[in-house]
This record gives C-alpha cells, structure tokens and sequence, in this order.
C-alpha cells in the first residue's frame, strides 16, 4: 500500500516545528546567511548512471517474464524516477512509463510537455505523446497490443492512481490488471552499491548538520528557531532538507508531535528526527538530548533503554531473518522492563523500524508479522523509541543496510546521554 510519509504528514497537521521550517521554500533557506567552516559533503558523490538505469530496466524484465507479467504501468513518482530517471508531478493529465518485459520502454505524455519530460529520461526509450482531446490509456492500450503483451498480465505500480487503472481497464476489456509489487519491490528493495553510497552520503550530511545544530540550542527556542538552523546547516553542507521535526518536553512523548506550544527549557528532553536528501537518496536520524541541566534518573534510565533497543535490533537484523523478527525482539526486551505489552503505553507504539531509499518510508517494515526474510542490499530506519504520555519520550534512530556479513549502520548510534550524538 502507499505510504504517508513523515514529510506530508506534518504539512497536513500544520506543526509548529519542523512543519514550519518544512514548508518553507528552499530557496528562501538558501539566501540566508552563509555558515562559516561548514563546507559541502557531497562534492565527490556521483548520481545514478544511465548504465545503472538500465539495469533495472533488465532486472525488472527478468523479475516480469518469472511472474508471467507482460508489462508495468508506472506513474510520476519515486518508482518513475528509479526505472527512467523522469523527474514528473501528477496531474490529471497522465505521464506514465510502460515497461514491457521484452524490448524498449516507453513513456506517454502530453504533446506539450514532451521537452521537459525528455530532459530527465535516462535509459533508451521511446516517447508516445497524446493531444488534449485523445484518451490517454488507449495510447498505453495500443502500445501493449503493439509489443504483443494485449493478452497477458499488466502490472500496475503500487502508487498508481485508480483512474490509471480504471482507464486502461476500459482501454483493455478483458485484459489481467495485477500488482506490478513482484517487479517493482524486487528491484527496489535491494540497493545496489551506487544507492549505498548515496545513502551514506545523505546519512554524511544529516550526522554533521546535527553537531553543528545541536549545541547551538538554547533556551527559549522554538521547534520552528532549530528546524531552521537544521536546514540552513543540511544545504550548507551539500543536502536538501526533506524533514526536520523538533519535539520539546511533553511533545516528545507523542511520534510525531503536538500543536502546542514547544519552547526550549533547561531539563528538556529534546527529540529531534531529520533527513536530507542527496542525488534523490534519503537519511533519516533521530537524536534525543536534555537542554541546560543534567538529566534525571528517569531520563537517562529510558534514554540507556532506548539505546539497549537499538543495539537488540540490529542483532536480530541477519540475513535470512524474518524481517517480523527485529520489531519481536525489541518488543520482547521492552516489555522485560515492564513496558507495553505490545503497543501500549508506556512504551513502543509504533514499529521498529521502516524501508529507507529514495523515499523517506519505503517496504518493508520491522514490524511484527512481516514475513520477508532479510536479504543483502535491504535498507532500513531502526528507531525502538519509548514513550511515556504526558512526561516525555526518547528516540534515536539509525538507519542501516544488509550487506553480505550482516547489517552495517549508515550512522552509528550514540551510547551515552551525556555524549547523544556519538
């Protein structure tokens, strides 16, 4: 199913902090006040080839002639830009790329927004455009009857809109319309060395704009006053923001926030959950500190326990494991301190951990009852946060990659309250 991301969830509730700094253009960030002694990470990083591209297109070709699917429809959005490197909105007006399992792609779209589609498109393919008074789907029709696939199975990307699906329905009576999951998940879900990087690279920059953030907080802050000293450092240092979320006191109690007002106090937790992006690849770190005073017993005992969490989880990341497994153990360790049982609070109330790669929140998750094994290539956010309604909440968040010899962290987790970003 698609995912709601942290991002539009914020911009839909309107939060005081990292909504705010979210919504504002990034642009405006970058005219701000250059940061002294911060230089970009990135300079060295390289974007996906044209030859990595097609290699997905084979793979996916591969993954379609396994499953006895004659073609995918893809729409704008991040699986369009991984398979042709089209970078497109979603309108009314349809743009999509058809894959068929043998021979060229090609992607459809309106006469007049041929040249900026073509900017983007990285792999050989061919450009079909329709007018404003032709029906779209029946070009898509025709091109599949066209590649001799008009009576197999046609795959549809996950994310696709139902009048995509309704519309070539009505453009092929009769045709198998099915999940184009076993294709696209196939391919997506296991990074190739070229995404690492740039996963890491996002990872790079995010880890340096906390220290440089963090210890600039001070009293009276806002959520609003540090997500935008977040920003201006993630740009300085070669990033694009994607979401910067503060939480103070109380509010770190609840995920993803509150509507009230947040000001920074000495002895307040801090919970702070930011990415960036790099060449279309995201971070996501979280990191939870006490502002001005020395923690208390209570902070520092969840705060240790939290980061005991972490460190269960990615012990039970292996290969081969059920990726259900990780979200188990945390939860079985948690609740051996008497938290839960399962999602009650105080405690975890939400899952273990999430896919990572080009979106913020990809499949599959850590969750209980997921029943993917881990494999070599697999990325994902590993945040066994806790909890406790109307006090505070920690969380810290790591993301890590499945390699041959197990996971391997992309940042590594602090292990101490008195040093919270290693």
């Amino acid at each position: 199913m698609p995912m709601l991301d942290r991002r539009n969830l914020l911009m839909g509730l309107g939060l005081a902090g990292g909504a705010a700094a979210i919504g504002r253009p990034l642009r405006a960030l970058a005219r701000e006040e250059a940061i002294p002694g911060l230089k970009p990470l990135t300079n060295g990083v390289a974007p996906i080839s044209r030859a990595e591209r097609a290699a997905r297109i084979e793979r996916a070709q591969r993954l379609m002639q396994q499953h006895d699917i004659g073609a995918i429809l893809v729409e704008p959005g991040a699986s369009l830009t991984y398979f042709t490197g089209v970078r497109w909105h979603r309108s009314e007006r349809l743009t999509a790329a058809i894959i068929p399992a043998e021979g060229r792609p090609v992607i459809v779209t309106p006469f007049f927004e041929r040249p900026s589609v073509a900017e983007t498109l990285g792999i050989d393919a061919d450009i079909r455009v329709w007018q404003e008074d032709e029906i779209p789907l029946a070009l898509v029709a025709a091109f599949l009857k066209e590649r001799g696939v008009g009576n197999t199975k046609i795959g549809i990307e996950e994310t696709a809109r139902f009048f995509a699906f309704d519309g070539l329905r009505a453009a092929l009576p009769g045709q198998s319309l099915v999940s184009a999951n076993p294709v696209v998940r196939g391919c997506r879900m296991r990074k190739t060395p070229a995404e690492i990087a740039l996963m890491q690279a996002a990872s790079d920059v995010t880890l340096a704009a906390y220290r440089w953030t963090v210890p600039r907080v001070r009293t009276g802050m806002t959520p609003a006053d540090i997500s935008d000293m977040m920003n201006r450092a993630t740009i300085a240092l070669g990033g694009v923001p994607e979401f910067s979320l503060v939480l103070i006191g109380e509010a770190a109690a609840y995920p993803h926030g509150s509507g009230k007002p947040q000001v920074v106090a000495a002895g307040s937790v801090v919970v702070m959950d930011c990415g960036c992006t790099v060449e279309g690849y995201q971070s996501d770190i979280s990191r939870t500190f006490v502002h001005g005073a020395n923690p208390t017993k209570d902070q520092r005992q969840v705060w240790e326990q939290v980061a005991k969490g972490q460190q269960v989880a990615f012990a039970a990341a292996q290969l081969g494991a059920l990726a259900g497994a990780v979200d188990d153990a945390v939860r079985s360790y948690y609740e051996s301190l008497g938290y839960g049982p399962r999602y009650a609070l105080p405690g975890l109330s939400h899952r273990t951990g999430h896919g990572i790669g080009m979106e913020g929140h990809e499949p599959i998750n850590l969750v209980h009852g997921e029943m993917t094994r881990l494999a070599e290539g697999m990325c994902f956010s590993n945040e066994p946060g806790l909890y406790l309604p109307g006090k505070f909440g920690v969380r810290l968040e790591d993301c890590f990659h499945m390699t041959a010899a197990g996971p391997k962290w992309f940042s590594m987790p602090p292990t101490s309250l008195d040093a919270p970003l290693g």
